[in-house]
């Protein structure tokens, strides 16, 4: 099957908790927030975030950006 056409977007925003290895569902949803670009990232591509700020990053970049501040 060929798709043609722009990717799925994600639906519904989550809501989690951060743990220091893993995340804790809070609101189901499809993708959180970076808190530095804004951009979505889905559930299921989520690396980096802090603990100590719950706050989710698109990247390692991101992360080391947020850490800066």
């Amino acid at each position: 099957m060929n798709f043609q056409g722009h990717p799925v977007q994600p639906q519904r925003e989550a809501k989690l908790r951060y743990l220091d290895a893993d995340f804790q569902v809070l609101r189901e949803g499809d993708y959180v927030r970076c808190a530095v670009s804004g951009d979505p990232i889905r559930i299921d591509n989520l690396r980096y975030w802090s603990v100590d700020k719950q706050e989710a990053y698109k990247s390692a970049i991101e992360s080391l950006a947020a850490h800066k501040r």
